[in-house]
C-alpha cells in the first residue's frame, strides 16, 4: 500500500516500522535507529532491482511485481526478525532427510532441491513468498548491492528454474513423506532452545533425557489441543454467521421471487447441518497420547546415537510418468465415481428435503468448505503425531470425503485469492487510522516536549 502511493526506502521504512509496532509484532523501542536504515536500504534495493530488470529481460509487469513484493517481505522479515536456530536446525533435518530420499529418473540436486523445499514447508510453516525467497537466496546469494547487477541480468533464468522446482511433479509425494518425518524435530528443537548449554550434558542423561521430552511432548500436546479448540470455534463461528447471511439474504431473496415466500424450514436446515457437522467433527480431533510420546522418545534418540537413524521407510519413487495401463484406467474411473457417488448423494438428499438449486449450492459450498476445513485442523491437532501404520478407517474416509475436500480447497483457495475486500478495507479504513494515530502520536510527542521545558 505504501509503495503503491509511490515513496522510496526513506519515505515507506519508517512508516512501515511504525505500523509493526502499532500492530504488536514488535516491542515498543525495540527497533533501532540501524535496522529502520536497514529497512530503508532493503527497500530501495528491491525497488532498483525491480527498475533494472526489464533492461535484461522480458517478464510480465504483474508477475515481476509479485515477485519484488515477495522477496522485498520476506528479506524484510529475515532482518526484523531472524531465527539463526530454526535456520540451524532445517539444515540438520535437511542433512538426515535428504539420505533416505531417491528419486529414481532425477539428479541428486534435484533431490536436495525438492527436500529443502519441503522440509521449509513442513517445519517452518513456510509460504510461497518464503520459498521464492529461500530459493532466491540460493541461487543468487541475497541481494545487495554487489550482486544487484547480476541478478537483474539473469533474473528471468533464475525465476524459471525456481518456478520450476516449486511445480516440480513429484513434490506432494516428497512433502507427505517430510512432514511424517517432522514431529521429533519439533519436540527436539523446543529441547535445545530451552536448555541450551546444558543440552549436550543433558543428552548424555538417558532417563533425565526421557523425561524432558515427556514433559515437553505434554506441553506441545497442551497447547496444540487449545489451538484446535480455537480453530473450531472460530470455524463455526465463520460458517454460522456467513451461513446466516446468505441464507436470509441470496435464498430468502430467491424464495419469495420463485415460491412468494422464505421456506424458514429449508434455510433452518441449510445453517444448522454446517453448523452441526462442525462441532460432531470436533468430537474426533484428539491431540496424541502417550504411546505417541514413546515413538518421539524412540526417534530422537535414533537421530542422535544412531549412525543410520531409524526413522520408519524411505522414500523411492519415479517422478516420470509411466505408460498407462488399463488397471490406471480403471482406477481414474473409479475416483471420477467417487465424485459423482459423494455429490450425487447429496443433490438425492437436498432435493428430496425441497431444497431448491440455490439452496443446494450453498449447501453443497459449505459442506465442500466444511470437510476441508476439518481435514486441515485434523492435520494441525496431528502436527506432533508420528504415524508407523494406516488406520482402519482411513481408505474408508479417503473413498468418501476426500472428493468433497479437494473441492473445498479449490473454493477455500478461491475465495483467498478475492482479496478486494482486504484492500479496500485497507485503503478505506486502516490506512486512515494509522494516519490518525499517527497524528496523536505527534501531538502527545509535542505535549511530552513542552512538558520537559517546564522542568
Amino acid at each position: 500500500r505504501r509503495l503503491l502511493l509511490g515513496g522510496n526506502g526513506k519515505i515507506v521504512g519508517p512508516l512501515l516500522v511504525r505500523e509493526l509496532i502499532w500492530a504488536r509484532y514488535f516491542p515498543e523501542e525495540s527497533i533501532g535507529d540501524d535496522q529502520i536504515l536497514d529497512v530503508e536500504e532493503t527497500i530501495d534495493l528491491y525497488l532498483e532491482l525491480r527498475n533494472l530488470i526489464p533492461k535484461h529481460n522480458k517478464v510480465n509487469e504483474s508477475e515481476l511485481n509479485e515477485w519484488i513484493y515477495h522477496l522485498m517481505a520476506s528479506d524484510l522479515e529475515d532482518r526484523l526478525n531472524p531465527t539463526p536456530q530454526k535456520e540451524a536446525m532445517i539444515s540438520y533435518i535437511f542433512r538426515k532427510l535428504k539420505k533416505i530420499v531417491t528419486i529414481r529418473d532425477d539428479t541428486e540436486e534435484t533431490r536436495d532441491i525438492q527436500v529443502f523445499i519441503a522440509i521449509r514447508k513442513a517445519f517452518a510453516k513456510e509460504d510461497l513468498p518464503f520459498l521464492r525467497y529461500a530459493l532466491f537466496n540460493q541461487y543468487f546469494g541475497r541481494l545487495n548491492s554487489d550482486n544487484l547487477r547480476e541478478t537483474a541480468e539473469k533474473f528471468s533464468e533464475g525465476k524459471k528454474i525456481i518456478e520450476e522446482q516449486l511445480n516440480y511433479p513429484g513434490r506432494f509425494k516428497i512433502f507427505e513423506f517430510v512432514k511424517r518425518q517432522i514431529p521429533p524435530f519439533l519436540i527436539l528443537e523446543d529441547v535445545l532452545e530451552k536448555y541450551n548449554s546444558g543440552s549436550r550434558e543433558l543428552i548424555h542423561a538417558p532417563e533425565e533425557f526421557a523425561n524432558i521430552i515427556t514433559e515437553t511432548c505434554s506441553a506441545r500436546y497442551t497447547n496444540i489441543s487449545s489451538k484446535v479448540r480455537r480453530a473450531i470455534i472460530r470455524s463455526i463461528i465463520f460458517i454460522l454467521l456467513s451461513k446466516s447471511f446468505l441464507a436470509l439474504t441470496v435464498e430468502g431473496t430467491y424464495d419469495r421471487l420463485v415460491y412468494g415466500h422464505i421456506l424458514w424450514g429449508v434455510i433452518a436446515i441449510n445453517i444448522a447441518i454446517p453448523v452441526g457437522m462442525m462441532i460432531f467433527v470436533s468430537f474426533f480431533i484428539r491431540a496424541p497420547g502417550k504411546d505417541n510420546t514413546e515413538r518421539i522418545i524412540d526417534r530422537i534418540n535414533s537421530l542422535l546415537f544412531d549412525e543410520t537413524p531409524d526413522l520408519g521407510r524411505s522414500l523411492s519413487f519415479s517422478h516420470k510418468p509411466r505408460a498407462k495401463t488399463l488397471l490406471d484406467t480403471i482406477f481414474s474411473i473409479v475416483w471420477l465415481g467417487t465424485y459423482l457417488l459423494s455429490f450425487g448423494a447429496m443433490v438425492y438428499i437436498l432435493s428430496r428435503l425441497n431444497f431448491n438449486f440455490v439452496s443446494q449450492t450453498f449447501f453443497i459450498f459449505f459442506f465442500a468448505l466444511i470437510t476441508f476445513l476439518s481435514y486441515r485442523i485434523n492435520q494441525a491437532a496431528n502436527i506432533y503425531t508420528v504415524r508407523e501404520k494406516t488406520r482402519l478407517l482411513t481408505p474408508f474416509i479417503d473413498f468418501f470425503f476426500m472428493p468433497i475436500a479437494r473441492v473445498g480447497r479449490y473454493l477455500a483457495e478461491g475465495v483467498r485469492q478475492i482479496n478486494v475486500f482486504i484492500f479496500v478495507l485497507d485503503m478505506l479504513i486502516e490506512a486512515p487510522l494509522k494516519g490518525i494515530i499517527a497524528i496523536f502520536e505527534q501531538w502527545f510527542s509535542f505535549l511530552h516536549s513542552k512538558r520537559e521545558d517546564l522542568a
